[in-house]
């Protein structure tokens, strides 16, 4: 198979959360343990970090790792989803995996793997494992793909566990309150292995201590730190808390200084290619995407755009079928022009459907079948004066990127 053959393979022939949605998400981890053994387990031959968390775990991976190279390590990211190409998943020391050595992994182990029914998730999960141990890296920062306890990642023994905060999302699989998905989060805590909660929250600090406690595992919580950033969004200066608490909880192993730090957060998209978190991409008019999804993340961006300064505000925005939008489009401000749209996804929510929701709530707007008519249609209405803001899933974001 050609490479594009190979991810039509992934994608088409198998369950993708990604795609399907609820019914590709299995409710064990026996898969995922049958293919690291049929690879020789090469998830226990690389020294890792693990990270969940509702929002915030990816932008934590991508700093963690871009801090660790500029010390000198040579380090594995695995990180989800993708917003243009499959390889974004998987990179050493901000290098995509190579098309040749996806082509080679799936027509190595198609048979076998067939044969236990993985899921494009777990694929790819056995993918980065088996990468990593080959290509010997220092440390692999490894992000959990949903919720954590029943994660395929969770097979993994890190040097240190991270949860970046709690909130609600994923309210079908996850439980439909703090406690249930901070219980779910909390399932990566792994005996006597060092847990760094990002940010405290009542309702869910007694989950966390008592998974801690019997897992006898040192529980600590994120400090206030002032370290700048490339990564744009006021919300950052969470995960920069996190990730310098990191650091500081891996300094007897890890040679770390505060000059790997500086540099490693003010690089963190040239050193690993991060794309999609408060991403300016043009400037008259000013046009920022966001890969925020969820009510906790949509309302982080709304105190964004508050910072901003413009005319009017433009929104294109395009959801997912299986999210709670009701929450979300409560967030929404009732001055500015909205632009629904409907991206090329299965999970896709329909811009008509979308928009018979924000009418009974004063959202009034125009609708368009796809993100591309849906932008050129606030490029054209908006001054230079304006914003233009691109958001409400990683799939519409994905589309204008």
């Amino acid at each position: 198979m050609t490479y594009t053959q190979t991810v039509e393979y992934l994608f088409s022939r198998l369950p993708s959360y990604q795609t399907q949605g609820k019914s590709a998400y299995k409710a064990d981890l026996n898969n995922t343990i049958a293919l690291c053994k049929l690879l020789g387990n090469p998830e226990q031959n690389i020294k890792s970090i693990h990270v969940a968390g509702t929002n915030g775990k990816g932008s934590t991976c991508h700093m963690l790792a871009s801090v660790f190279q500029e010390a000198g390590y040579k380090v594995g990211l695995y990180s989800s989803p993708h917003l243009k190409d499959f390889r974004e998943r998987i990179k050493i020391n901000g290098q995509m995996i190579s098309e040749e050595e996806v082509v080679a992994f799936v027509n190595n182990y198609k048979t076998q793997f067939e044969a236990i029914q993985l899921s494009f998730f777990e694929w790819t999960t056995g993918l980065a494992f088996y990468h990593f141990a080959q290509h010997q890296v220092d440390v692999a920062i490894i992000e959990t793909g949903l919720g954590g306890r029943l994660d395929s990642t969770n097979v993994i023994i890190p040097e240190l566990s991270i949860i970046t905060n709690i909130g609600l999302d994923h309210v079908n699989i996850l439980g439909d309150s703090l406690e249930k998905i901070a219980f779910e989060k909390a399932g990566i805590i792994k005996d006597q292995i060092p847990i760094l909660i990002g940010e405290k929250h009542p309702n869910t600090q007694p989950v966390f201590e008592e998974v801690a406690t019997h897992k006898n595992a040192p529980l600590h919580y994120a400090q206030t730190h002032t370290y700048p950033t490339d990564l744009l969004g006021n919300y950052q200066k969470h995960n920069v808390n996190t990730v310098v608490s990191a650091f500081s909880l891996l300094s007897d192993t890890w040679k770390i200084n505060e000059n790997a730090i500086e540099k490693g957060l003010s690089n963190v998209a040239k050193n690993t290619g991060l794309m999609g978190r408060w991403q300016i991409l043009s400037e008259t008019p000013k046009i920022i995407c966001d890969v925020g999804h969820n009510a906790h993340g949509i309302q982080l961006v709304i105190e964004q755009l508050n910072n901003e300064t413009f005319q009017h505000v433009h929104m294109v925005l395009g959801f997912v079928n299986d999210k709670e939008i009701d929450p979300i489009l409560e967030l929404l401000p009732k001055n500015a022009n909205y632009y629904f749209c409907k991206a090329k996804n299965e999970r896709a929510l329909s811009e008509l459907i979308l928009s018979e929701k924000a009418n009974k709530l004063g959202l009034y707007s125009t609708n368009y079948p796809t993100v591309g008519l849906a932008l050129q249609a606030a490029k054209a209405k908006a001054s230079p004066l304006d914003l233009i803001f691109i958001g409400g899933s990683t799939f519409t974001v994905a589309e204008v990127i």
